[in-house]
């Protein structure tokens, strides 16, 4: 064995501070690499575990953030680049206790199965239904191309946004049952168990 010191495969940037306000909380001063992502720092230096790693290659919308309000993917986005913005993640949606309208429904709607992919699609959509309180099919799909989901179909997605978008637009409160049960696993006779 030798003495040489141990040389890391991927090189370390600099060390830099950096500042931002996640989910209406400041975070300042904190010491990260220049060439961090933004999915790393948000994962392991904030503790915004609602962030997921999916793809590291921007196919699968896990990691979808809001920037300054716009949707973007922290696993290609280098921190640094949004020093002294506004991020809201997953975690930021809901109003304390309170869900956001597209979180209820998607438990509803049956638009969250395995759960993995969720984060991503209730970021983007929160986004669409801030600026089109009543998109309709094509745009919703529109919206969220960039996300990939192996359980749903996308059927359940879209009733979701519909449930949350009428939801929004009476200007009331989430409420139960906004969906029909949706069996996410149809074609199963389940009278025999």
């Amino acid at each position: 064995m030798s003495n040489s010191p141990h040389v890391p495969m991927i090189p370390t940037g600099q060390k830099s501070s950096w500042d931002a306000v996640i989910n209406n909380r400041i975070f300042d001063d904190l010491n990260i690499e220049s060439n961090a992502i933004l999915l790393d720092v948000l994962r392991d230096s904030v503790g915004m575990l609602g962030v997921k790693r999916g793809c590291d290659l921007g196919t699968c919308g896990c990691c979808t953030v809001l920037i300054d309000g716009v949707p973007k993917l922290s696993c290609l986005t280098l921190a640094a680049e949004t020093k002294g913005k506004q991020i809201t993640t997953v975690e930021g949606l809901a109003n304390g206790s309170h869900l956001h309208p597209i979180q209820k429904t998607f438990t509803e709607c049956g638009g969250s199965q395995c759960g993995f992919c969720t984060p991503g699609f209730l970021v983007v959509i929160s986004a669409l239904l801030n600026e089109n309180s009543n998109p309709n099919d094509r745009e919703i799909k529109d919206a969220i191309e960039g996300n990939l989901c192996r359980c749903t179909g996308y059927q359940q997605i879209v009733d979701s946004v519909h449930a949350a978008a009428e939801i929004l637009n009476s200007n009331q409160s989430v409420k139960d049952n906004t969906c029909a049960q949706v069996d996410p696993h149809p074609g199963i006779d389940r009278t025999t168990e």
